[in-house]
């Protein structure tokens, strides 16, 4: 029974891990449209995870889930992430963080309701979110089951 468990716990891990990992990095992002920008400064409760200057970019199903408050597979939202640096009375972006993405896939990415997250090395283009790490971001992303587990909002 024992051996049986432990199996099927490794068994999970290992689909979960892969799960995390299969989020790919969105090519031309930029080409998307932008849906915000935001400075998360000191102070925030999000800050030591995503602070700095954040751009949010959507591909054309993820604007018409903004529209609709419904996203369907294959949104994809991109929150390009810069430090922020404050000088001279002026708010700039400094070095590149993160890309941060959230794709919609209701069935790969069903134990997230339908989302799955990865956060990227601006350089490298690769991955740092483990399964684990998935979830903690679906944990906060639960927050805004009403929209869809999205939390921003495009610009008027």
């Amino acid at each position: 029974m024992f051996k049986q468990t432990a199996l099927a716990i490794a068994m999970a891990t290992a689909a979960a891990s892969a799960l995390a990992a299969d989020v790919a990095y969105p090519e031309k992002f930029r080409d998307g449209r932008h849906v915000k920008s935001m400075v998360i400064n000191k102070g925030h409760p999000l800050y030591n995870a995503v602070g700095g200057m954040h751009h949010i970019y959507g591909n054309a199903k993820a604007i018409a889930g903004y529209k609709t408050g419904k996203f369907a597979n294959g949104s994809v939202i991109t929150f390009d992430l810069f430090e922020a640096v404050d000088k001279d009375n002026a708010v700039t972006e400094g070095a590149h963080k993160a890309v941060v993405v959230m794709a919609r896939d209701s069935k790969k990415y069903a134990a997230t309701d339908g989302w799955g997250y990865q956060v990227f090395d601006p350089k490298t283009r690769k991955g740092s979110l483990d399964a684990k790490a998935q979830g903690e971001c679906h944990a906060c992303h639960i927050a805004q089951k009403e929209k869809d587990f999205v939390f921003s909002a495009p610009r008027d």
